[in-house]
């Protein structure tokens, strides 16, 4: 009898240690629910706690898209279809990681509706596929059918993010004499602008792009098939 008694308290005091740990365990999402509101296409409020959604890249709030050669807001606009996707529903969020910002980085839900996938479906944002690819059938499908930005053509909301941050930093003092359109070729006559962005993106820009005079070279290249054969990959420009 002794012997079971031990036994039992043994494995008692194991499940006790293993409750423990899944509660305290990091790897574990973390849920969060309740009364939503939109920050942007795709970052959300629910409660007090300021979630990301996973997966997707919206435009940014200030971000412009150009349609039929005419700028309208589209960022804005991704925000005003998340909010009313959200509005006077309970949003359930369960958390897959946190970001730099202390963000959780979550997959939310209304029901059974996935807010992350119906924003994509509805070209209100796009996949994010340094994060996986959960969503690039769902983008893909939205581009087939020209929905939401897809309408119209936009620069890639990460390109969008950097030529602003690159716009915030101090400019170094530039020499008097200059030539003109100098930002088009490094000293030795090539062109092709070569940028590491913050994400370990390599990312190459050619002449007359959308931002190429704000990107900053750290190399330069007078062929794409060079830029190429170094490991950068084309600037995404969408129409």
């Amino acid at each position: 009898m002794m012997m079971v008694q031990n036994r039992w308290s043994t494995m008692a005091v194991l499940g006790a240690a293993l409750c423990g740990f899944a509660i305290s365990s990091p790897s574990l999402a973390q849920v969060v629910q309740g009364a939503a509101r939109a920050l942007d296409g795709d970052s959300l409020v629910v409660g007090v706690q300021e979630v990301r959604l996973f997966g997707i890249d919206a435009p940014e709030f200030d971000q412009t898209c150009q349609k039929d050669g005419a700028p309208w807001a589209c960022g804005q606009i991704a925000k005003d279809q998340l909010a009313a996707l959200v509005t006077a529903q309970r949003v359930e969020c369960r958390g897959q990681d946190k970001d730099q910002y202390g963000r959780i980085v979550a997959v939310c839900s209304i029901g059974y509706d996935e807010l992350n996938r119906i924003m994509v479906e509805q070209g209100w944002a796009v996949a994010y596929r340094q994060f996986g690819d959960n969503y690039v059938p769902a983008e893909l499908q939205a581009k087939a059918q020209r929905l939401g930005i897809w309408s119209s053509e936009f620069v890639m909301p990460e390109e969008f993010r950097m030529a602003q941050t690159m716009k915030e930093q101090p400019k170094a003092p530039q020499p008097r004499a200059q030539p003109t359109r100098q930002s088009y070729r490094s000293v030795n006559g090539c062109s092709i602008k070569g940028n590491r962005n913050r994400r370990g993106q390599w990312i190459y820009h050619l002449p007359g792009m959308p931002y190429y005079d704000q990107t900053r070279a750290e190399e330069f290249f007078c062929t794409e098939a060079a830029a190429q054969a170094a490991g950068y990959r084309r600037a995404k420009v969408r129409q």
